[in-house]
C-alpha cells in the first residue's frame, strides 16, 4: 500500500493554485504532489544549465527548498513553472560558479556568465544540440523554453523577467537563423 501512495499522489487531479491553497493550509501532502510534478522539469532544466547530474539534483533540492521557504502564505500568480524557472536558473548559474572555483581556475568569474547553457537536451541526439549550439544562449534559452517547457511567450517573459516584445524578437531571430542554416532548412521548408 505505500508503494501506491506516491503513484497516487502523483496522478493527484488538483490544479497547483489548489495545491498551493492547500499547503498554506498545513497539508503536507500537497506540496508532495507539486514536487512529484515539477521534480522531472526542474531536473531537466538544471541539466540543462549545469551538463552534470550531480549538480541537478542539488539544484532540485534547493529549487524545492526555496519554494517550501516561501509557505504559509505563498500566492502563485503564474505557472509554476514560471515561478520555479528564475530560481532554477539562478541556483544553476551559482552551482556553474562554484564548480569553476573548484577546477583549475582556468576560467575567470566574467567568462562564468558566458557560459551557454548545455548544448544537448536531456533523451536528445547529438545532432540536435549541435544544432542549438548554432543559437546564442539568449535565443536558445527563448526557443527551448518555447517548444521543449512549452511556456507561452507571456509566461517566458515573466519567467526571464524581460518584456514581451524581447522574446517574441528572440525567438523569431532564433527560428529565422535555423531556417536559414543548411542542417535545419529541411526542417522548416518540406
Amino acid at each position: 500500500m505505500d508503494a501506491q501512495a506516491p503513484i497516487q499522489k502523483d496522478r493527484d487531479q488538483r490544479t497547483d493554485l489548489e495545491l498551493v491553497a492547500a499547503i498554506n493550509g498545513g497539508d503536507a501532502a500537497a506540496f508532495e504532489v507539486l514536487y512529484l510534478r515539477y521534480r522531472d522539469w526542474v531536473v531537466g532544466l538544471a541539466h540543462r544549465f549545469t551538463g552534470d547530474s550531480n549538480s541537478s539534483l542539488d539544484i532540485l533540492q534547493e529549487t524545492f527548498l526555496y519554494l517550501l521557504k516561501k509557505f504559509p502564505g505563498f500566492r502563485l500568480s503564474a505557472n509554476m513553472k514560471t515561478f520555479l524557472y528564475p530560481a532554477v536558473r539562478n541556483l544553476s548559474i551559482a552551482a556553474r560558479k562554484k564548480a569553476a572555483r573548484y577546477q583549475s581556475g582556468e576560467l575567470g568569474a566574467s567568462q562564468i556568465e558566458e557560459i551557454p547553457a548545455c548544448d544537448t537536451v536531456p533523451g536528445s541526439s547529438g545532432e540536435v544540440g549541435a544544432i542549438l549550439a548554432m543559437l546564442g544562449p539568449e535565443h536558445r534559452e527563448v526557443l527551448l523554453l518555447r517548444f521543449v517547457d512549452d511556456l507561452t511567450l507571456a509566461e517566458i517573459a515573466q519567467a526571464l523577467g524581460i518584456p514581451l516584445g524581447t522574446v517574441k524578437s528572440r525567438l523569431h531571430h532564433a527560428l529565422e537563423r535555423l531556417r536559414a542554416h543548411p542542417r535545419t532548412r529541411g526542417l522548416f521548408n518540406p
